[in-house]
């Protein structure tokens, strides 16, 4: 008991510390306020790794990156393919697992920190809407502007392993990291779920099967690369469910309202 209770009060203590670093102070005598610092440090921070990437694309694509079957696409392209899913699906793997088994049985907290957490959210959704804008101005564009000027040869270009096996997947588990999070942890959400949170996670699941139609319909009936062709209607419906954060915001807004109202003394007579 005495160890159980050593190793609870680390992990308490570490996550005390995190929250301190990244804005979040979780201390009951001051007022919650929004982790400016937290919002400003992770966009930084994704838009170093989508910038990186966007040069390596530049660098490489027209270089080594025309022919799948050629050594040197196999060094440049297909490498970074297996490192990146493999890490994105360790991260899954490990992470859901680890989030549902160690959720609490009652989950608790009191108001200031519930409206604390909701200021964390909100600016991690500052951060994915940096996310989204990137990749659909520097990697879905950029997907399509490849398969004009250039012949289509398999599922893998530089444009794919960097929107379909990177940008898609890497949002997909974090989204379902996040939804298992919010729904075991946060008692406004337990034993309910967040169908505008539940649409965005199932918008990028979804995506993936129809990536394989769309380069099935490809590879045998339809060739042309056509904006609006049918076989691209999937990834705009799909691609609708992100509108959903909007309802998801909503939702916020309505609970930290319900935290924050001060009920007005009722008038002197």
């Amino acid at each position: 008991m005495t160890t159980l209770t050593h190793s609870q009060g680390a992990r308490t203590g570490l996550w005390q510390r995190i929250a301190r670093m990244a804005g979040i102070p979780d201390d009951e005598s001051r007022a919650p306020q929004v982790p400016w610092r937290l919002a400003v440090v992770g966009t930084l921070l994704v838009g170093l790794v989508l910038g990186i990437y966007r040069w390596y694309q530049q660098t490489h694509s027209f270089t080594v990156g025309l022919d799948y079957f050629e050594q040197d696409f196999q060094t440049y392209w297909m490498r970074l393919f297996y490192i990146q899913m493999t890490i994105i699906t360790l991260v899954g793997v490990i992470g859901v697992p680890l989030l549902w088994f160690t959720r609490p049985a009652t989950p608790s907290m009191t108001e200031r920190q519930e409206l604390r957490l909701y200021y964390g959210i909100l600016a991690f959704a500052a951060v994915a809407s940096v996310i989204v804008v990137a990749a659909l101005g520097l990697f879905v564009e950029a997907d399509a502007a490849w398969h004009q000027v250039t012949i289509r040869d398999t599922d893998f270009t530089p444009t794919h392993i960097a929107l379909f096996y990177f940008v898609i997947p890497a949002s997909l588990v974090a989204g379902v990291l996040g939804f298992i999070w919010l729904h075991t942890r946060v008692p406004y959400f337990v034993n309910r779920v967040s169908m505008p949170l539940a649409l965005m996670v199932s918008g990028f699941l979804l995506i993936m099967p129809n990536l394989g139609l769309n380069e099935w319909g490809h590879t045998f009936f339809y060739a042309e690369e056509l904006f609006a062709a049918p076989i691209h209607w999937g990834f705009v419906f799909l691609g609708w469910a992100l509108f959903a954060i909007g309802g998801f915001v909503i939702q916020l807004i309505i609970r930290i309202r319900e935290l924050t109202r001060i009920d007005a003394p009722q008038a002197i007579r």
